[in-house]
């Protein structure tokens, strides 16, 4: 019996690279499910444990018992209450154990053993594999197409080890066939025991990057940098480069002689455009490159909000610089980080008489000052009542007939009305409940947001659907789902 353990030990060893200890422990493991199911089936909570001997293979089985509080005294198979033994000789936490008779190692414990070896064998190649492949996160991957399965590719990335690439990673239209050889993109390691564990993808931003970092030796050599990349993968994608020599083309070297390399990451990618522009540290240069080919007329930047208004002449720029189904200027202002408001001139115009009137009544109305007065406040950009009480006093010295003490009057008739309104917006003011606000994944800001929209509990908030609550900032179509999903619970607790 305790050659056959210790041949067993030496075999799977041998044979698979496995740590003895490791085998030791999962035959331990073995022995002790085989004891519970051969001996204490009744009492399936009994605490077992088996002691291998590393030099002989002999082995003893004991039962133990773990010493509790009284109050906690709930599954007598495995503990002992405190009460029932001498206090002076054991405290809680300490555990008491017996030997027993073991069972011998027979047909039964040998397979409950090898199937837990052959578990341990999974776990340690899948470590083994994340351990080598989790640096390369982010690198292009080459191999071969192994098998289709429902829902994606097995990919044979040679030395035993295996990607999967899903539908989802996949281009539009794209298909694939075994013995193919394709590139991808490892983005995810999965060191979970369940599921695809090297995930690969096709459509992540990083293939573009290292596409040109394949057919553009100055950017492989840090010549030219990529500095930001925006893409609808297998349709349409737009990169911006910048060059550390002024001596080269960054466009011109991405592009190739007759295209030939921007070509060459089009065909990988299944024909996807790619629209190349220089970078900028200008933001609103940046954001007039990204558009092209579209001519922008002129560009309103708002860095704190990063909003822009771009201005066109003509409908033809106009609809030029949006693109087919809004995809040019959705990826330019991926690209740039700025949200884009496209618009004709006139309509550019229409909207700043608009607001000018809007804020000339603001401060004729509110601050009950004469119609010049209020004229001048706006000619010198004033946009809301908070800015006139509380911007330094010299700010007015440009409005013709102004003193200091006519200047101290408007800013303090300014605070009065700020006052005012925050004292009736607190007045209006709706209080979510406190399970409310301290639901798990709810935020103070999300709450009281919510309480303005009538939700106020948390069965007001089961009661919605995602679209009840969007528009909330912060609030995400996946986080709100999940908000109510939580709210919900009691539902299900309740049945």
């Amino acid at each position: 019996m305790s050659r056959e353990i210790l041949t067993v030990v030496e075999t799977v060893s041998n044979e698979k690279g496995l740590n003895p200890e490791d085998i030791f422990e999962a035959i331990e493991e073995a022995l002790v499910v085989s004891t519970k199911k051969r001996v204490y089936t009744e009492q399936p909570e009994v605490a077992i444990r088996v002691e291998i001997d590393r030099e002989t293979g002999d082995y003893d089985t004991y039962r133990y018992w773990t010493v509790v509080a009284d109050e906690d005294h709930e599954m007598p198979a495995c503990q002992l209450a405190i009460s029932d033994l001498d206090e002076n000789e054991w405290t809680i936490g300490d555990v008491k154990e017996e030997q027993i008779e073991s069972i011998e190692f027979g047909r039964i414990a040998a397979t409950q053993a090898k199937q837990v070896i052959i578990q341990k064998i999974r776990e340690a190649e899948r470590a083994l594999t994340a351990d080598a492949f989790e640096p390369r996160i982010g690198e292009m991957m080459y191999g071969e197409v192994k098998k289709q399965t429902r829902d994606g590719y097995i990919i044979d990335l040679g030395d035993n080890a295996e990607g999967y690439l899903s539908r989802d990673q996949m281009l539009p239209r794209e298909q694939l066939r075994a013995k193919s050889r394709i590139n991808a993109i490892l983005y995810h390691v999965n060191r979970d025991n369940r599921g695809a564990q090297l995930l690969l993808s096709r459509t992540s931003p990083d293939m573009l990057i290292a596409l040109m970092n394949k057919e553009v030796p100055e950017i492989n050599e840090q010549i030219i940098e990529i500095r930001g990349v925006a893409r609808q993968p297998g349709v349409r994608a737009k990169i911006s480069v910048k060059t550390n020599d002024h001596r080269i083309d960054p466009v011109g070297a991405c592009i190739g002689m007759r295209g030939t390399r921007i070509q060459a990451v089009q065909s990988e990618l299944d024909g996807e455009r790619i629209d190349v522009i220089v970078w900028s540290d200008d933001p609103a240069q940046y954001i007039i490159s990204a558009l092209e080919p579209a001519d922008v007329s002129s560009i309103i930047l708002d860095e704190d909000a990063k909003t822009a208004d771009i201005i066109f002449t003509a409908n033809d720029q106009l609809a030029r610089a949006i693109g087919a189904q809004g995809q040019n200027v959705r990826l330019a202002s991926e690209l740039t980080g700025y949200k884009l408001n496209m618009m004709l001139e006139e309509e550019y115009l229409e909207r700043q008489q608009n607001e000018t009137k809007a804020y000339l009544d603001l401060f004729y109305n509110r601050l009950e000052v004469d119609e010049d007065l209020a004229q001048a406040l706006v000619d010198i950009g004033f946009t809301s009542i908070e800015e006139v009480a509380y911007v330094p006093a010299d700010t007015f010295y440009d409005i013709e007939g102004l003193d200091d003490d006519a200047i101290e009057m408007i800013q303090e008739r300014a605070k009065e009305v700020v006052i005012a309104d925050e004292l009736v917006k607190q007045q209006n003011m709706k209080e979510p409940s406190k399970e409310l606000l301290t639901m798990d994944g709810m935020t103070t800001d999300w709450a009281y947001k919510l309480a303005q929209r009538d939700i106020i509990t948390v069965d007001d908030l089961a009661e919605q659907a995602v679209f009840d609550i969007e528009g909330i900032e912060g609030l995400d179509e996946k986080t709100a789902g999940e908000l109510i999903m939580k709210a919900r619970e009691s539902w299900f607790n309740e049945e």
